[in-house]
């Protein structure tokens, strides 16, 4: 009988050890993931409420949403769920917020100093893709974009809040010209030097975030030399591309895309500011129908089983804390597109979405087998309940 204490007692030593093991190996991983996954939400009628919706996100230990459009409502819903809030203003307001001050006054007023900080809201895009504006004539984003992102900027000063960074949310297809190699990328002329040149020095200047949508979707449609697994985060023997100037392996075409933004704003003079990717996503269908880079005699482009494997890679890519080749630290934030497939199209000049690129169906639950939470937290309570038991244990046979 003592011989069998004995072994069992060992036995639990051991495992106990191969716990704290596990435990600090695990803490020592997560010190090194910075970026803070997130959705794109955009308030419906036909949808769950806000409330509901941030619920259920704060249940899920979910940390951060942009909100596209955002109502009152829908920022008062996330008051004391911790969730840090990215707030993106209608295009239609930037031509107003840049003639009158008082325009990005009433907004403010209106959607955040009644709420914050129990809502916190911690960036504010004034406008999304306005670059496109451009070839729209609705105005021009190059005199309009950062008097009114200052605007809002003073504004908020002058409210004595200084936690609330200020920029613009560009579209990735629409400012950068190369993808290939990365270290060849350059943003677009003439959005270069009339717009993101100086808002570059204003985002350096403020300590704030270049936020550009970035969907290797639509690259990998754009380009037949893609192969789907190198969209798709998938391993394989050709799943591979390699940077010609710089000899750098890539590994996946959502790292190349953000290098090739990393590239582009060092030839700006300002590589160093952080990279928050507001939109990424792959659709489960698509309204608009086929065409682009299909695979013959593969699952359709855009098809849940896809769509699928693009969510895992990324969210395992990005809590892998390994960064890019251009940037060791990796995009400080990332928001998948989207909460809930759109009821209409918004039809704001983002990259070639349909209607079905939502995680959640209307009833709140997941379309795919994903844990999109902050999970370590429960696994290192889990760790900790199963020290504690072999601990107990231990006592009890002494």
């Amino acid at each position: 009988m003592a011989n069998v204490r004995c072994f069992v007692r060992h036995f639990l030593v051991f495992v106990l050890a191969q716990l704290f093991q596990f435990h600090d190996s695990s803490a020592a991983a997560r010190s090194t993931t910075t970026t803070a996954i997130g959705f794109t939400y955009t308030p419906s009628p036909g949808l769950p409420p806000p409330e509901q919706v941030a619920n259920y996100l704060m249940a899920r230990d979910v940390s951060a949403v942009r909100i596209v459009d955002p109502t009152p409502a829908a920022v008062r819903a996330f008051s004391y769920t911790n969730i840090s809030l990215l707030l993106s203003v209608p295009n239609y307001l930037v031509p107003y917020f840049a003639r009158n001050r008082s325009s990005a006054d009433l907004w403010l007023y209106d959607h955040v100093l009644p709420f914050y900080p129990r809502s916190r809201v911690t960036i504010i895009s004034v406008g999304d893709d306005v670059v496109a504006s451009a070839s729209s004539g609705v105005f021009d984003p190059s005199t309009a974009i950062l008097p009114a992102i200052r605007n809002v900027q003073l504004a908020l000063s002058d409210f004595g809040i200084r936690s609330i960074s200020v920029s613009t949310t560009f579209s990735f297809t629409n400012v950068v010209t190369e993808t290939f190699p990365p270290s060849s990328g350059e943003f677009q002329a003439p959005a270069d030097s009339h717009i993101i040149r100086p808002l570059l020095q204003f985002l350096e200047d403020t300590n704030s975030s270049f936020l550009v949508n970035l969907y290797p979707y639509t690259v990998y449609k754009l380009h037949s030399e893609i192969t789907v697994g190198f969209a798709l985060f998938r391993e394989g023997a050709f799943s591979y591309r390699d940077d010609v100037i710089t000899g750098v392996r890539y590994y996946n075409l959502f790292d190349m895309m953000v290098d090739a933004v990393v590239a582009a704003m060092a030839v700006s003079g300002h590589e160093s500011i952080p990279i928050v990717v507001t939109e990424t996503g792959w659709p489960s269908s698509e309204s608009g129908g086929g065409g682009g880079n299909q695979q013959s005699g593969a699952v359709a482009d855009a098809s849940h089983l896809y769509a699928e494997m693009y969510l895992k890679g990324l969210v395992s890519h990005l809590r892998s804390g390994m960064g890019t080749p251009l940037r060791q630290e990796g995009v400080s934030q990332a928001y998948i597109y989207q909460l809930f497939d759109e009821m209409p199209e918004r039809g704001n000049g983002s990259s070639g979405r349909g209607q079905h690129w939502g995680v959640l169906y209307p009833n709140m639950t997941l379309k795919y087998d994903i844990d999109f939470s902050a999970s370590w937290r429960i696994k290192d309570h889990q760790i900790l309940c199963e020290i504690f038991t072999i601990f107990l244990a231990l006592l009890l046979l002494h």
